[in-house]
């Protein structure tokens, strides 16, 4: 049904040709490549030394790398912020040119300004936008993300309901609403609807905290959270939704290599085996 991916963020100890050749051992469809001028860490951490990083420069070399492989490059995440005009042109031109059908841009961030005033500086963008896509034939997707003004599938959709879903997408990222912004699933994929590009899959837990404070929200492997990815899948597919699957797993408690493959386990066995909507 829906084809699988990987985010390369979750492959932070790896180099790019190390995380294409980890993804034909696994039999992964596809990966979504983390961009950045930062460049490529260390290895050591997810966020802040991630090895699996490339510049704007090496995206169409390493997604004809990819297709040699026979492993489909998904889309760019890359962190162009509301409002960063150059920055999306930049964006929406490596797309183009190595043959990527999007990439991601992010909703302003909630810093004590009313909802209102970002959701309107919010919206101009998504129509500057349309007008930067159109040209390069490729699409521009918001991702749903905690503390930003779009944690929630409706949040985001009053910013991008004015817009071509043919040039402006939404990407539901199901571990982000664990954080915040949790609907119902299948209203959720009912309220993008056509808007609704692409799914990002990753799994949070709660744990104690020390006594006195809340309990925390971790990041956890992909068969132990509160996340219901049976629900997601049916949700998903009763909803007409035949994109792709894409793991973005930030567990500590797992190696990338194994967190894949539990995650890819978690998706297979989670698979809808209905038949109609």
């Amino acid at each position: 049904m829906n084809p699988i991916s990987a985010c390369s963020i979750m492959f932070f100890d790896r180099t790019p040709d190390e995380a294409i050749a980890l993804a034909v051992e696994t039999g992964l469809a596809g990966i979504e490549w983390r961009v950045s001028d930062d460049g490529p860490g260390a290895g050591t951490d997810v966020f802040t030394d991630n090895r699996c990083t490339i510049g704007f420069a090496e995206v169409a070399a390493l997604a004809d790398r990819c297709r040699r492989s026979d492993v489909e490059v998904v889309g760019l995440d890359t962190y162009v912020e509301c409002g960063d005009l150059n920055e999306a042109r930049r964006a929406a031109a490596a797309a183009a040119e190595a043959g990527v059908p999007w990439f991601r841009f992010r909703a302003p961030w909630r810093d004590g300004m009313p909802w209102g005033e970002h959701a309107d500086r919010a919206r101009r963008f998504v129509d500057d936008l349309q007008g930067i896509v159109s040209g390069f034939d490729v699409r521009a997707l918001l991702e749903l993300h905690q503390r930003s003004i779009c944690p929630s599938a409706s949040l985001a959709q009053r910013i991008v309901a004015g817009a071509d879903p043919a040039l402006v997408g939404v990407i539901y990222d199901a571990g982000n609403l664990l954080v915040e912004g949790y609907e119902d699933h299948g209203t959720a994929v009912e309220l993008l609807g056509e808007h609704l590009a692409h799914v990002h899959v990753k799994n949070a837990r709660w744990v104690p905290a020390e006594a006195g404070k809340p309990w925390e929200l971790r990041w956890s492997r992909m068969d132990d959270g509160v996340l219901d990815v049976g629900s997601l899948r049916t949700a998903l597919h009763r909803g007409g939704y035949d994109g792709w699957l894409s793991l973005e797993d930030f567990t500590a408690d797992l190696p990338p290599e194994a967190a894949l493959k539990v995650g890819l386990q978690v998706l297979h066995a989670a698979e809808p085996a209905v038949v109609n909507p």
